[in-house]
């Protein structure tokens, strides 16, 4: 198995998370906010100690990766499984993989991504997605109007091109959010 996977991982929070038993009407508001199948995940419990920051992070999520119009979905969930694997999120890069397959039924295309990169992807939209998403993640404040260029390209329209760098700027800070809280759990470990 490469370090990423389709599998399911799980996470180890280092803080303990919010017991929802004796959560506050204020951290139980704000995990309302967050989308069902996560408000009782341990990360979204351990996010709760802070329901201000957790009330207006799962109110951006559901409108930055479920907004009707502009990028697919299946192109938003390439982009959060690839700046993931680029900041090293195993828990998040499994998550928005499964969701690519989900979505598009292309198992094969995503392994491909895990086990070697994206690089060889010969999908020129998918490719265009995943290269910018890489130096979007990598390096912000060195991409250049020929990398926007590059998505226009591929099909990508304004919307579709405001949307990916929403999704790769709000998946940047939920990496690091999880990384420095947490360690996953790889399926052997499970």
């Amino acid at each position: 198995m490469s370090r990423f996977t389709l599998k399911a991982v799980g996470w180890r929070p280092r803080l303990e998370p919010v017991k929802a038993e004796t959560a506050t009407p204020a951290q139980l508001a704000a995990l309302d906010a967050c989308p069902p199948a996560q408000r009782r995940s341990a990360y979204f419990l351990t996010l709760a100690h802070d329901p201000g920051s957790l009330g207006e992070r799962g109110a951006l999520f559901n409108i930055v990766m479920y907004a009707e119009g502009g990028l697919p979905r299946a192109d938003r969930e390439l982009a959060t499984a690839v700046v993931s694997m680029v900041n090293g999120c195993v828990f998040c890069t499994s998550v928005h993989a499964k969701r690519f397959v989900e979505l598009t039924g292309d198992e094969p295309a995503m392994q491909r991504i895990l086990d070697e990169g994206w690089a060889e992807e010969p999908d020129p939209r998918r490719q265009a997605v995943a290269a910018f998403t890489e130096a979007l993640t990598r390096t912000p404040g060195a991409v250049t109007a020929e990398d926007i260029a590059k998505l226009r390209a591929a099909g990508l329209d304004e919307l579709e091109i405001l949307d990916l760098v929403h999704a790769v700027a709000m998946f940047a800070n939920a990496n690091r959010l999880m990384l420095t809280l947490g360690d996953p759990l790889l399926p052997k470990q499970m």
